[in-house]
């Protein structure tokens, strides 16, 4: 989903630093040159009441993990920025609203903002996942930006946990630099930039990183050029699919999501990297989310569920949050009860 503008928020933590500045949480997109050198998040250690089957992580050669689906079980995540409140505060609410903290904590960074050092503060059990700009396929191709890369690969490799990376997301949509459309409609060059990244990671051993690739689910323009599988960078070098899409008043959840099911759930976890549903009156809202919870129980290929949980989508009116009304809130809630959700 399209984003335009930048916001920053500063937290205390006491236990880390006097003060620490948030890593850029913006909405769908992040760019800033703004830097930090951790994620900083609540002091709380509580860790989701359900606890995971299986362990989200596989033990890499040199002793790092990478996050792995749970088998038979859905990660449950959300991107939260609510309106009057810290971090700490937002995550404070929604532990005490669901029983829970949220397996993934999705945070967005610009290209040349420093990646996290550390994550004192991430909720004990919780895993990162950081959507990270692209930039033109050019200079990632010439080299110009091999050292930047590197510096994010040994920064990542540092943290020694399980990190999702989702670079250069809704890559088939045309409001980012890093489009097809804005970069002369040649999709196989997203695909040769994609692979230099993932091998300056691989030879940086950043071996916890995850790498989540996410198209929008629906292309723009709609053109064959620009369809989706195009930017596919081939199964050696993707370890989950992800997929945006939101409910405004018409979509359901198999007309947003089933194109990647169907196409990629046979080979790779499938994660539904960013939604959310906007109130459309009574308990629409709230149906949605029902019928959210149904389908992804009736699609064992997901494996992940993140919800992009805020009213400050720059002011333009909308209202992703889980709890925008007492009917939606009791419908996530369930959701989140579920022990399908328990991932």
């Amino acid at each position: 989903m399209k984003r335009l503008d930048r916001s920053l928020r500063r937290v205390l933590v006491a236990t880390v630093l006097a003060v620490t500045l948030v890593p850029q949480l913006v909405g769908c997109a992040g760019s800033t040159t703004e830097s930090s050198a951790a994620w900083v998040g609540p002091t709380s250690t509580a860790r989701p009441s359900a606890t995971p089957s299986a362990s989200p992580s596989a033990q890499a050669p040199d002793g790092s993990t990478k996050p792995e689906p749970v088998p038979g079980k859905v990660m449950l995540g959300e991107y939260l920025d609510l309106k009057g409140k810290t971090t700490q505060q937002s995550l404070a609410l929604r532990q005490q609203q669901l029983g829970r903290q949220q397996r993934i904590i999705h945070e967005y960074y610009s290209w040349q903002q420093p990646m996290p050092t550390s994550l004192a503060g991430l909720p004990e059990g919780s895993i990162l996942m950081i959507s990270w700009d692209g930039t033109k396929y050019a200079p990632i191709l010439n080299g110009s930006q091999d050292a930047l890369i590197a510096s994010a690969a040994d920064a990542l490799a540092a943290l020694k946990a399980p990190v999702f990376l989702r670079w250069a997301w809704e890559m088939n949509g045309n409001w980012y630099d890093w489009g097809g459309a804005e970069n002369g409609k040649n999709p196989g060059n997203f695909i040769k930039a994609w692979r230099h990244i993932h091998d300056i990671f691989v030879a940086h051993h950043a071996t916890n990183v995850a790498w989540v690739w996410g198209p929008n689910a629906g292309s723009a323009p709609a053109a064959s050029w620009n369809d989706m599988s195009n930017y596919y960078p081939g199964d050696n070098y993707v370890d989950w699919v992800a997929v945006s899409g939101y409910f405004t008043g018409r979509e359901t959840p198999a007309s947003l999501f089933s194109g990647i099911t169907s196409r990629y759930g046979a080979r790779k976890p499938v994660m539904i990297a960013e939604t959310g549903a906007l109130e459309r009156g009574g308990t629409v809202k709230a149906d949605w989310i029902r019928a959210l919870e149904s389908w992804i129980k009736a699609n064992p290929p997901v494996g992940a569920l993140v919800w992009f949980d805020t009213d400050n989508d720059h002011d333009n009116g909308k209202n992703w949050r889980i709890d925008s009304s007492t009917s939606s809130l009791s419908a996530y809630r369930s959701l989140a009860d579920d022990p399908h959700f328990s991932g």
